[in-house]
């Protein structure tokens, strides 16, 4: 890029917020080339979430799979002490609903998407894959539009013979609901049971002894963005003993009225006798058959083991034992004598959904639960951790301004999460915040220590210098549970929105039917709004029929959803709400607008709102309508307060017709650039959504639930795969599309950490944290792939103190006593984007220069300061500026730059010495190796004494030489951010008149040609 290119972007990047709102460019597509570099990096929280599918390998009592709701398909090969992902850039979605692994063959697998346990943020399955390599690779093999699978059973002595139960589309009714068969290992299904598009299929199970009779569970389940429905009148267990060719509707004792959820259970042990845990009306509990299901009696109908029976009714039978009975909801319970009693048990996380026992061995099990997949040994009485699964979904994402910067996050069925950016050497990969498993929490804004929490309405605020005093300051003070919405003061939803004022420290606001706002941190609150809802009087119900209440907040109607207060111009808020309705005020509450696109159709969620960064008049929505059951994306704009929009999202310019949209975020900084996180990844667009690109490269399929832009980052929340962040947004940001020439981009600003700082573990035992130093960023194009590139690093004075090559030395690998990351070393010269990151330290290289086939020393951090990237390729070179600060929290201390600059000083002083002390031992042994082929006693008698006082003797604690003490001496100040003490220019100064007067003697004694 040649600098008047550079001052062009610059200016661009620069643009008032006028020449921001100016008329659209044409729809436009980047070289994909500028996004597939970039990698997104995950940084925890590193512990569980949901997974409602789990397997294991009978010949392979250590091997488990698990199926998670958002992050795909897991195994463990160690019983549990770790986890790998095995879909991740092979299935299209994140969404698990079975697993299951042939019998006859361990390494074929069978992976049926969309996790059947729907709560209203359930993500939809598009089908089944297939491995036949353990896991290594998969294949779509069909059933795309049958919704979320419940169960997959592959015939023991076949596999290619494989039965698939489908629940449906959780938020429509369709034809695809039913079981499935395939004889020829999925490359033709055939649909063998349906009913009608109301009942799908929520169990499948062979007869122990007989994989041609199966027994299947029909039930009627859907979810509405108002309620919960499970159970019908037609729902029921069915029989086949012809390999599913044929169906029987059993009865003999199985309820008759209201049949909803049901999930059946078998075992080798007794062949004849099911299990099967029902939720009906009347007659909820643990049904029994042992005469191969023609008659059936309730053995138990305690409440607690039907609780919410969407979510759970999760039964599993030991294999070895028919009297033992495992039954799984909200708690754990087993029973010894066949359903009739149950003693509670503990798991590491409550809200369980499935449980397998290995038929050889029925000590040997794995269950899935809210928290994720835990690994017992011992028949349930230990299990394995769940903190090694990065599994977690979380609502939203909060970023405060402290360095390095944290998220703020809730997580589904767990706590609040704060998740540093980078590592902070206080051995916490997170801490716990205020507020619920829904969230928000959010940090002050001129204070991150002060901390606000949501929870359903529940108000609170924390200051993490107090320890977690947590003060509750609940708005309306009602529970939301089991309460019919019409009778609330305030309908709060499950996941009540809040925003806190971008320009007002105290003032934070919440989401009911109203708009609420506290001026003093949450103390007081007061009404802002008239009721900014839809508020359709047939949709106010508690939640659950026709069977089981289930009213917990979730299914509350009619509620705000998003808020966002402009920065641009404070007092206009714009909200949207869950029915589908958007206004905004210009005047901090005191007068509305209804401005609902007309284009939009009625009922959907405004998931997301983002006001213009540049036009207080502008915003962005995200909406979604798939609990409608309608897929289609919707995004719009509107640059005049909402009385004109424009739909952004049409099928057709770049995201697909059927990937519901969750998220929008305009950038900060280059007018027109916009991401967008959908059910199934992200997306960017350059030119205000006329085009959008799928953006996905490393990020995992996984519903992308928030996006925040700071720091000069991207930093995402996810249903399924905890925090990401994509560092430095500066290539995007600077990019005018293709190059013919290598590129190279203004680097992010460079912050000087400690070389002894915490740089964190392998990405594959915990967070994934960037490496500390500053981001180089270039583009090859494919017409100058191969050729050679250097990049150089130039001071202020003008003095090139490190460069790099495509033709250099691969890296050295990192080591020591604790982990240390290996910086790169070696240019990429493939076509594509390339990230080279610059561990800001000189080369090490002094004058005089290493001896001949030795290695210089690695060399100081530089002080913080300007400097200059020159890339050189062929003739072209192109430069930009570098400028590299202190770690604020180093300048906190009362270290300054100059005292940076004079460390820095100090310690090429000491390489100098170094590279002269080396130099010296060089020569030393050069000349005893001399000496050894032609003996001359006088040099012998003027060389030993130097050798003795300069080389230590290779025989570990011998009294140091002086090329120990100079090492030593480098040590001490190269591994801090810091003052320079009295004493180590004190010894700088002694060892440099020892080393000067070796250097003088070793002249004397060999001759200063030998230097």
């Amino acid at each position: 890029m040649n600098q008047a290119v550079i001052r062009i972007t610059l200016a661009l990047l620069l643009a008032t917020a006028a020449s921001a709102v100016c008329a659209q460019a044409p729809a436009q597509a980047y070289d994909p080339a500028l996004l597939s570099g970039h990698h997104f990096r995950q940084v925890g929280p590193w512990r569980g979430g949901r997974a409602t599918t789990v397997t294991g390998v009978p010949s392979q009592p250590h091997t488990f799979y698990m199926g998670t709701v958002g992050g795909g398909v897991w195994r463990t090969t160690d019983a549990g002490h770790s986890w790998s992902n095995l879909t991740d850039g092979q299935i299209a979605v994140g969404s698990m609903g079975a697993v299951a692994v042939a019998g006859s063959n361990p390494g074929i697998i069978y992976a049926g998407t969309g996790s059947s346990k729907i709560r209203s943020n359930v993500s939809i399955g598009r089908g089944v894959y297939k491995s036949v390599d353990a896991g290594k690779s998969w294949q779509f093999i069909g059933l795309r539009d049958v919704g979320q699978i419940s169960t997959i059973r592959i015939n023991p002595a076949n596999p290619d013979e494989v039965f698939v139960a489908a629940t449906g589309n959780p938020f429509k009714y369709s034809a695809d609901r039913g079981v499935y068969r395939t004889r020829d290992g999925g490359k033709t299904w055939t649909k063998i049971l349906y009913l009608n598009e109301t009942l799908g299929a929520a169990d499948l199970e062979f007869q122990a002894d007989d994989p041609k009779t199966l027994y299947a569970a029909m039930w009627h389940g859907i979810r509405r963005p108002w309620t919960i429905t499970s159970g019908s009148t037609d729902g029921g267990l069915y029989k086949s003993s012809d390999g599913g060719d044929s169906w029987t509707k059993l009865a003999g004792g199985l309820p008759t009225g209201l049949f909803g959820r049901a999930n059946i259970g078998v075992s080798a042990a007794a062949p004849g006798r099911l299990y099967a845990l029902i939720e009906a009306k009347p007659g909820s509990g643990l049904y029994r058959s042992d005469d191969h299901g023609k008659s059936w009696r309730l053995v138990n109908g305690e409440g607690r083991l039907t609780t919410r029976p969407f979510y759970y009714t999760t039964l599993g039978v030991d294999p070895g034992n028919a009297d033992v009975v495992l039954v799984g909801n909200e708690d754990w319970f087993k029973s010894t004598d066949a359903g009739k009693s149950f003693v509670e048990q503990q798991t590491p996380h409550g809200d369980n959904h499935d449980v397998w026992i290995n038929p050889g061995n029925s000590q040997i099990m794995v269950q899935s639960n809210d928290g994720g997949a835990n690994v017992s040994l011992d028949g349930g009485k230990t299990w394995s951790v769940q903190s090694n699964q990065p599994t977690s979904e979380l609502y939203q994402v909060a970023v405060d301004n402290q360095f390095p910067y944290r998220l703020y996050g809730a997580q589904q069925d767990n706590t609040t999460v704060i998740v540093p950016s980078q590592p902070l050497g206080d051995g916490q990969a997170y801490k716990i915040g205020p507020g619920c498993e829904t969230g928000p929490t959010i940090p002050k804004i001129d204070d991150p220590l002060v901390v606000w929490g949501g929870c359903k309405g529940q108000f609170s605020r924390v200051d993490l210098r107090t320890n977690m005093n947590e003060q509750q300051y609940w708005i309306g003070s009602e529970s939301l549970y089991g309460s019919n919405p019409k009778d609330l003061r305030f309908r709060f939803q499950r996941v009540a929105p809040m925003e806190v004022s971008p320009v007002e420290p105290m003032t934070v606001y919440y989401g009911s039917q109203f708009l609420h706002r506290t001026r003093d941190g949450g103390v007081n609150w007061e009404v802002i709004s008239p009721d900014l809802t839809a508020n359709p009087p047939e949709r106010q119900m508690a939640s659950g029929d026709p069977i089981t209440i289930d009213a917990t907040g979730e299914e509350v109607y009619s509620t705000l959803y998003a808020i966002r207060e402009s920065q641009v111009k404070p007092g206009v808020i714009w909200t949207g709400s869950n029915d589908g309705l958007l206004h905004v005020t210009q005047d901090g509450g005191k007068s509305w607008k209804n401005i609902t696109p007309k284009s939009l159709p009625p009922g959907g969620r405004v998931q997301n709102i983002e006001p213009g960064v540049r036009n207080a008049g502008t915003a962005y929505v995200a909406l979604n309508r798939y609990l409608l059951g309608d897929f289609a994306p919707y995004i719009y704009r509107t640059d005049d307060y909402g009385q004109t929009w424009t739909k952004l999202t049409d099928g057709r310019n770049g995201i697909a017709a059927d990937e519901p949209t969750r998220v929008v975020r305009e950038d900060p900084q280059r007018p027109g650039l916009l991401f967008a996180g959908t059910e199934f990844g992200i997306y960017v667009s350059f030119d205000r959504g006329g085009q959008w690109q799928r953006f996905q490269n490393d990020l995992p399929v996984v519903p992308v639930t928030d996006i925040r832009l700071a720091h000069g980052d991207l930093v995402m929340s996810t249903q399924g795969r905890g925090f990401y962040i994509l560092d430095n947004l500066g290539a995007l940001r600077q990019s005018s599309g293709a190059t013919a020439v290598p590129q190279l981009f203004t680097p992010a600003i460079a912050t000087r950490i400690s070389a002894s700082a915490d740089m964190g573990g392998p990405a594959s035992e915990g967070p994934d944290y960037k490496l500390p130093g500053a981001q180089i960023e270039y583009i090859v194009p494919a017409s100058a792939a191969g050729a050679p590139l250097t990049i150089s690093i130039v001071d202020a004075a003008g003095q090139t103190i490190r460069s790099f090559s495509s033709d250099g030395a691969q890296p050295r690998a990192g080591g020591g006593y604790r982990y240390r990351p290996t910086y790169p070393t070696k240019l990429n010269n493939t076509p594509g984007f390339h990230r080279f990151t610059w561990n800001l330290r000189h080369s090490g290289q002094v004058q005089p220069a290493a001896p001949a086939g030795g290695r210089a020393p690695v060399g100081p951090v530089v002080p913080p300061g300007d400097y200059t990237v020159v890339l050189q390729a062929g003739t072209v070179k192109t430069m930009q500026p570098l400028k590299l600060v202190a770690d604020p929290r180093v300048l906190a201390t009362g270290v300054t730059n100059s005292d940076l600059n004079e460390q820095y000083q100090h310690n090429l002083a000491v390489l100098r010495l170094e590279a002269d002390t080396t130099a010296a031992v060089a020569r030393v042994k050069a000349g005893l190796v001399a000496l050894k082929q032609e003996p001359d006693a006088a040099r012998l008698a003027a060389l030993q004494p130097i050798a003795d006082a300069l080389i230590a003797p290779p025989v570990r604690y011998s009294p140091p030489g002086l090329d120990n003490h100079v090492r030593y001496l480098r040590s001490q100040t190269d591994e801090y951010d810091g003052k320079i003490g009295n004493h180590p220019r004190e010894r700088l100064a002694d060892l440099r008149r020892q080393i000067d007067a070796v250097v003088a003697r070793l002249d004397k004694a060999l001759g200063s040609q030998t230097r």
